[in-house]
């Protein structure tokens, strides 16, 4: 199993971000997904969830701001970052949930 995350970068306070992840080696469309990251110095934390059935759930930082979803014709999951925060910094991971498969992580820095 391959998870490729891609779509980090910089951006202001305020602006948007979509992160991507390709995943290989599975039949995605049977498995719950989900956002990870960590800030410096910081636990790994859960940023948004999506079962094979695409419901959703979100961390109460994110909520209203974060949209997570699937496009299971393409393996592909994706997180849709909107008025982004400079706590929102951190590298994003996604994974297949409940499982130790990880994508490699994708650095997203939001300046103030």
């Amino acid at each position: 199993v391959q998870l490729q995350a891609s779509g980090g970068g910089l951006v202001q306070a305020g602006g948007s971000l979509k992160l991507s992840c390709l995943v290989s080696g599975i039949y995605f469309r049977n498995v719950g997904m989900a956002w990870y990251r960590q800030a410096p110095g910081k636990q790994r934390d859960l940023v948004a969830t999506i079962t094979g059935g695409d419901r959703t759930d979100y961390a109460d930082s994110v909520k209203g701001r974060f949209t997570i979803s699937r496009d299971n014709t393409q393996d592909m999951m994706y997180l849709q970052m909107n008025s982004l925060k400079p706590e929102d910094t951190a590298v994003y991971y996604c994974n297949v949930h409940h499982t130790d498969w990880w994508g490699q992580g994708t650095l997203v820095t939001v300046s103030s």
